[in-house]
């Protein structure tokens, strides 16, 4: 163990990208739980990936800007998309979803077949990044997630507007994947609402995000000091986490 690995100035930015995540995914997990809808992050942020990848292609990766311009714009498209097909074809949207899920993901592949860092893209769309993450960065995306929140708790759009649910998904999942990866924003999003469904409302938020605090903390720590990739600690420790406190929860229900 490399216990010199523990570097705040390092697992600091890392963790509070974490909190960040959890402050929009744990109450959105909660909603995709109810509407029986899992996979849908999983395909917003391979539709937003697509933009990620595109912009690239067109060379504007130097330009955060319009980067975050592609990726917003091509998952909001997606998420318009399944809010159609949701009014449509209700009964099998679960099977769109998941349709949908693997044409993004193939056409990342295909978008990076010739360019000679394509793995290094791809690996870093799905595990992510997030020892790399600064405190500066974490500025717009703190930004963000506050509006998301604001709008949807304070203003309850999602009351007053049927497509509000897919829109601040889309919004939302799109500026985590570029913080965290696919993978970590699937498992931030699911386990903590799962491990926590049998709870009443306002519990099961608390004791989901005291969840996602604990699994991110042990996840980044366990990572630096075995030196494993980061993003993949996490995901497992939010999954040994959120088994531990649903046999909890279910012993004292």
């Amino acid at each position: 163990m490399n216990w010199q690995a523990l570097d705040l100035s390092i697992l600091g930015p890392a963790f509070l990208a974490g909190i960040l995540v959890l402050s929009t995914h744990v109450p959105l997990g909660r909603l995709v739980l109810k509407r029986g809808i899992i996979f849908i992050d999983l395909a917003i942020a391979q539709i937003a990936g697509i933009g990620v990848i595109a912009a690239d292609l067109f060379g504007w990766h130097d330009n955060p800007w319009q980067v975050q311009i592609a990726a917003v714009t091509t998952a909001l498209l997606g998420a318009l998309l399944l809010r159609w097909t949701e009014k449509r074809f209700a009964d099998v949207q679960e099977a769109l979803i998941g349709v949908l899920f693997v044409l993004a993901a193939t056409l990342s592949l295909l978008m990076l077949a010739n360019n000679p860092q394509g793995g290094e893209h791809l690996k870093d769309l799905l595990v992510g990044q997030i020892l790399w993450v600064s405190y500066e960065q974490l500025i717009p995306a703190a930004v963000i997630y506050a509006v998301l929140l604001f709008a949807w708790f304070v203003l309850k759009i999602g009351d007053k507007f049927a497509s509000a649910f897919y829109l601040t998904f889309a919004v939302s999942v799109t500026v985590s994947v570029q913080l965290v990866g696919v993978y970590l924003v699937f498992a931030s999003l699911i386990v903590p609402a799962l491990a926590t469904q049998k709870l009443a409302t306002k519990r099961q938020l608390s004791y989901a995000f005291l969840l996602g605090i604990i699994a991110y903390a042990l996840g980044l720590v366990a990572s630096a000091l075995f030196d494993l990739p980061s993003g993949a600690v996490i995901v497992w420790s939010l999954a040994v986490t959120g088994t531990l406190m649903a046999i909890l929860i279910k012993r004292a229900v």
